[in-house]
């Protein structure tokens, strides 16, 4: 009989009641984490833990990719920056580049930033304060989450 870990326990459930939007939100940090992991790996020269640490930024990045609507024109910039974020991340890891980790970072953080503005105003929308609905993360086009 498995033993039930109750962190896990409490970790999955506050995952599975977030909103499209929040998970988003999630993933924009956990990239910057993983990004900030790798810059720390390049300063000691651990090169696996670099890797690791870039792979996992990547995953998280094509992750989004996959989950835009592509059908909504803002989706399709977005894309276009995903990609550009994702070839950096795969170029610093190729050649130990932490300029172009930074680059990625920078843009992760504005796409984080700004996401964490559209979940409080969808927040305040479905709370009844009376935000537009076009500020729904849905209306950015990640519906698929």
């Amino acid at each position: 009989m498995a033993v039930n870990n109750p962190y896990a326990t409490y970790q999955q459930r506050a995952t599975e009641t977030k909103t499209p939007g929040e998970l988003t939100l999630m993933l924009y940090e956990g990239c910057l984490k993983f990004i900030r992991r790798a810059e720390k790996a390049i300063d000691e020269g651990t090169v696996e833990e670099k890797n690791t640490n870039i792979i996992k930024a990547q995953n998280i990045i094509r992750e989004l990719m996959v989950t835009l609507n592509t059908d909504v024109a803002v989706a399709q910039q977005m894309m276009q920056m995903y990609d550009f974020i994702l070839n950096r991340l795969v170029d610093a890891n190729v050649n130990n580049d932490k300029k172009l980790l930074k680059e990625a970072e920078e843009f992760v953080t504005e796409f984080r930033d700004t996401w964490k503005e559209v979940v409080k105003l969808d927040r305040q929308r479905r709370h009844g304060a009376g935000a537009s609905s076009s500020t729904s993360p849905s209306a950015a086009g990640e519906t698929r989450l």
